[in-house]
């Protein structure tokens, strides 16, 4: 067996409301708080940005490897994720996290867009994260495919 270790260094001053500040060797080095939608101070990453931004970051890849597996080269590819929170009985739970990719392709691409719609749709459910999230939150991706 072999074992992957990611490690994050936070810090933390104050009460709930105080701020934390986020860092890791590959690169993060960010401000933390309580999101301002749950009456929190608003002034850094939240730990629901984090989660959102990591499933972001992993279909990304996945979808971005799937094209190259494939020999499909986008023009670029952004992608925007939507996480939905719900309050119920008192207690927030993530319900859903939406991708929505743009794909850009030139028009003399050799790829139709409901291929690249369908590969998009299969990058999520190849993507680790979402794999590893998948328990509690559904997930859900709304290509888009935009011809220049």
């Amino acid at each position: 067996m072999e074992n992957f270790h990611f490690l994050i260094n936070g810090t933390w001053q104050g009460d709930r409301n105080g701020t934390g500040h986020i860092r890791s060797e590959s690169g993060i080095n960010v401000d933390a708080s309580v999101p301002k939608e749950f009456d929190g101070p608003g002034t850094g990453v939240s730990p629901e940005d984090l989660l959102i931004s990591s499933s972001n970051n992993c279909y990304m890849i996945t979808l971005a490897a799937m094209l190259s597996n494939r020999k499909i080269v986008l023009e670029k590819l952004e992608v925007t994720s939507d996480g939905v929170v719900e309050r119920v009985d008192g207690k927030l739970n993530f319900k859903q996290i939406i991708h929505r990719p743009v794909m850009y392709v030139s028009r003399d691409a050799d790829v139709t867009s409901d291929k690249l719609k369908e590969i998009a749709i299969r990058a999520e459910k190849a993507c680790f994260i979402s794999n590893t999230l998948r328990c509690s939150i559904e997930f859900s991706v709304e290509p888009e495919v935009v011809t220049k």
